[in-house]
């Protein structure tokens, strides 16, 4: 039995929340001791999928790009400032006061990376209170002096209407020169906008071939997504095996929606080899971070024992949690009432556990 594949359009970050927070990587050149102990892992980003059983449709340019979780800015001090590498360092260990008070140094030294820092900060109201107009105001010094990642906050500030009214015009020509420098973000979001067709003209292949920009440099909702125009045709040749490429390439990234498209191109052996049990494996890791698709999915290979021993009150376990997810299933709720009751009494116990119910 073959898993439908799924198609999902990458989301759109244009319109995240106020509060939206910076994640900052360690400088470029080798940091300071303090620095050096403040290095972040990399978090995850959940993200919805489509129902099994019925393959959703391909990403269609006219299509309305949905929110998702707020963006993030990377800014990087310079490579010959160790007073800097102090401001981040101070940040990454959430030292926000003393990172505040460092950056306000080194801004009014004249220092564009100091300054996205103190816009991030009153931002986000991170050891000193939210200011919108302060944080459009360093930001903006930051983006006049050439800082690309204050850039694309001050775009993200601009079209969300933060700080001042919402100036979409503007927000797209800071973001079209934060990607000329190399912003990822602001490459995608570029991407998704000339994809959606509303404020920018329609250009599947210029959405693609920012979408490629923002891949190269590891983006992974812009790598996830394509890989969904590779496996379309949308403004670039189909090519199946480039499409699951970026997909594995997402997926070791924690995507999760690329995940569950990378777990079903393998069950399916599409664009790659086949690989059930390595599939499988991928749908369990993508369950547990909370993918009701997945769970769905999961539950289907091990109630019907596809690439894995059949094991009916795991399977019926996911099924439900799938559930509560938004993700039924009538055909799995009538396997699930011929069940034998102890059995049905464990997949529900089971079910409450994960969900924190019982």
């Amino acid at each position: 039995m073959k898993l439908p594949r799924i198609t999902m359009l990458a989301t759109l970050l244009l319109t995240a929340p106020a509060a939206a927070q910076l994640q900052i990587t360690p400088p470029a050149a080798t940091p300071s001791p303090s620095a050096e102990k403040a290095k972040d892992k990399p978090k995850a980003t959940p993200h919805t999928i489509t129902k099994k059983k019925e393959a959703a449709p391909a990403p269609k340019p006219s299509a309305s790009p949905q929110p998702s979780p707020a963006p993030t800015v990377i800014p990087a001090p310079p490579t010959d400032n160790s007073n800097v590498d102090l401001v981040f360092g101070a940040y990454q260990r959430g030292q926000y006061k003393t990172a505040f008070e460092l950056a306000t140094a080194r801004a009014q030294a004249g220092d564009p990376k100091a300054m996205t820092m103190l816009g991030e900060l009153y931002s986000n109201a991170m050891g000193i209170r939210r200011n919108y107009a302060k944080a459009l105001e360093w930001y903006k010094r930051a983006s006049d002096a050439g800082d690309r990642e204050a850039m694309f906050a001050l775009a993200m500030m601009r079209i969300a209407g933060r700080g001042g009214p919402v100036d979409k015009g503007e927000a797209v020509k800071l973001m079209a020169s934060a990607a000329k420098l190399g912003e990822p973000k602001a490459a995608y979001n570029l991407a998704l906008l000339y994809l959606d067709g509303q404020t920018l003209p329609q250009d599947v292949k210029r959405s693609a071939e920012l979408l490629r920009q923002a891949a190269d440099a590891g983006l992974p909702e812009a790598q996830y997504a394509l890989a969904t125009f590779y496996k379309e045709g949308t403004g670039v040749p189909k090519d199946p095996e480039r499409s699951v490429r970026l997909l594995q390439a997402a997926s070791l990234a924690d995507n999760v929606d690329a995940e569950v498209e990378y777990a079903i191109a393998m069950f399916n052996g599409t664009g790659t080899p086949k690989n059930e049990p390595a599939a499988v494996a991928l749908l369990r890791k993508a369950s547990r971070q909370g993918s009701a698709i997945a769970q769905n999915r999961l539950a289907w290979v091990l109630i019907n024992g596809m690439g894995t021993p059949v094991d009916k009150v795991e399977g019926f376990k996911w099924h439900l949690v799938a559930k509560t997810g938004g993700k039924g299933d009538p055909e799995l709720d009538k396997q699930l009432s011929d069940l034998p009751a102890e059995d049905r009494a464990k997949a529900e116990a089971a079910a409450r556990k994960w969900l924190g119910t019982k």
